[in-house]
């Protein structure tokens, strides 16, 4: 490892469960075979950092997986990644090669996988080691902050709709949640609990907002001849249930969002309708979403927290106080 790297790095570290992340000095390791050390330039702040937080993982960790750097250190005989390499890598953090999943290239649901952030420390840090089967190239033109979040809620959105069959031109997609389909170029209809969103999901491509205090989102997307697609992004298991009336028939009801769901199956038969769900995506997937956000000139919307202040960060998204993604930058 250079001798102009620092001993020590500071990291945003969850210790103790629901407990506050400590701002704690740690040593800095070596990259072994199969890793590589990245300075962290920026990471964002998710739902999923929660998990951690609450000690639902083995602590302690650093949590964070929507992380973005530069290759600093390499083992001997790494052949794909030099320093100074800008490199990204999100919730994937890693697959065993073995098993039926990574055999048939199905990586994210690998049997043995690893998750940035949880089972190995993530990004809420100055600097991490990362695997480099789950790390990605990252165009140096692009901010890196703005570009952190497309490793987890970019590519979770972005992956989950490619996969979704017969979606077309001039169907309506509706999403619970803020979130991107305009690109589609499909007919955008934003459903909120409130106005208060509304110039926000205009901005970020709605044709349509649906003020559900003020209007009925199921009778609304019926009038429409029903969504084809309703991305849930918001974990409200209530609104989700109630909103697979406004699929038409043989719509899907697609799910990035942690919630309990409960259906009644007459409807899922009588019309036809599918419910889905999506689990990020892999390096290539964050890859093809990073391709996507630049030749459909998406852009992200983001609240900038120094590492220091990890903690409001969290709590910000955490209560739906931000308009945007937070995201640390050391």
């Amino acid at each position: 490892m250079s001798p102009s790297l620092p001993k020590t790095f500071k990291a945003a570290v969850a210790t103790s469960a629901g407990g506050n992340f400590e701002i704690i000095e740690k040593p800095l390791e070596a990259p072994k075979a199969g890793t590589i050390l990245v300075k962290v330039l920026a990471c964002g702040v998710c739902a999923s950092d929660g998990m951690v937080k609450m000690g639902i993982v083995p602590l302690p960790r650093i949590p964070g997986h929507e992380i973005v750097g530069d290759v600093v250190s390499v083992p001997a005989g790494e052949s794909r990644w030099k320093v100074g390499d800008r490199v990204g890598s999100g919730w994937h953090g890693g697959h065993c090669n073995e098993c039926s999943s990574c055999k048939e290239s199905d990586f994210i649901t690998c049997s043995e996988g690893a998750i940035n952030g949880v089972s190995q420390d993530g990004g809420y840090a100055e600097y991490v080691l990362l695997r480099t089967e789950a790390v990605v190239s990252v165009p140096t033109e692009l901010d890196p902050a703005e570009t952190a979040p497309l490793f987890c809620a970019g590519v979770t959105t972005f992956n989950s709709l490619r996969h979704v069959q017969g979606l077309k031109k001039g169907d309506v997609v509706a999403i619970h949640g803020l979130g991107v389909s305009k690109r589609w170029a499909t007919k955008s209809s934003h459903l909120s609990q409130s106005g208060s969103k509304k110039e926000l999901a205009t901005k970020l491509g709605a044709d349509i907002y649906l003020d559900g205090s003020k209007v009925d989102h199921v009778e609304e997307l019926l009038k429409l001849g029903g969504a084809k697609v309703i991305l849930a992004t918001a974990p409200n298991g209530e609104a989700i249930t109630t909103l697979l009336g406004g699929l038409k028939p043989g719509g899907t009801m697609l799910t990035v969002a942690v919630a309990d769901l409960k259906f009644n199956s007459v409807a899922l038969i009588s019309k036809r309708l599918s419910i889905m769900g999506f689990p990020s995506g892999d390096a290539n997937d964050c890859a093809d979403a990073i391709e996507f956000a630049q030749t459909s000139n998406v852009k992200t919307m983001i609240e900038r927290f120094p590492l220091e202040k990890a903690n409001e960060a969290f709590n910000r998204m955490h209560s739906g106080q931000a308009n945007f993604r937070a995201v640390l930058i050391p």
